[in-house]
């Protein structure tokens, strides 16, 4: 397993909100993948997958926490750093992409590798956790449930 990086007090504060929001999503028999919107050092948005919750085709960690957070201008995006305990999928990287957030704090990438580098590649600053508790999580969501998270990453 990787070693965790040392992250600023407000990333540990915005990726322990995601993964509460991550138990929080498990518990209500969904998908445990959370998110958090930070700006100006102030939690301004959380989410959870809530796809089964909701029976919904988008409703992913990170597009609830930006619906949950509310219409912004883009200048409050440009201040806000966006924190998930998984490696984005391509639709909330083109979300965090879309609405010009500059970082991007992402708990792992060790069970599902998503568009990161894409992230990179369009200027965002990433920074990977390796978190153990994220991983942790993943793990065991995708032995007990392979299938429902296939259906989550478009897999058969």
């Amino acid at each position: 397993m990787s070693s965790e990086p040392d992250l600023s007090a407000q990333d540990r504060l915005g990726l322990d909100a995601a993964i509460a929001e991550a138990r929080l999503g498990r518990e209500e028999g969904g998908i445990p993948i959370g998110s958090a919107l930070i700006i100006d050092g102030e939690i301004i948005g959380r989410g959870h997958n809530r796809r089964v919750q909701q029976g919904s085709v988008v409703l992913h960690a990170e597009m609830d926490c930006l619906e949950n957070a509310g219409r912004l201008p883009a200048s409050a995006y440009a201040r806000a750093t966006l924190y998930t305990t998984l490696s984005p999928c391509d639709m909330c990287t083109g979300a965090a992409l879309l609405y010009g957030i500059p970082k991007v704090v992402i708990g792992e990438n060790e069970t599902f590798m998503g568009g990161e580098g894409h992230l990179r590649d369009r200027g965002v600053a990433t920074v990977l956790a390796n978190d153990a508790e994220c991983i942790a999580i993943m793990r065991d969501f995708i032995a007990a449930e392979p299938q429902l998270w296939n259906e989550d990453i478009g897999e058969e």
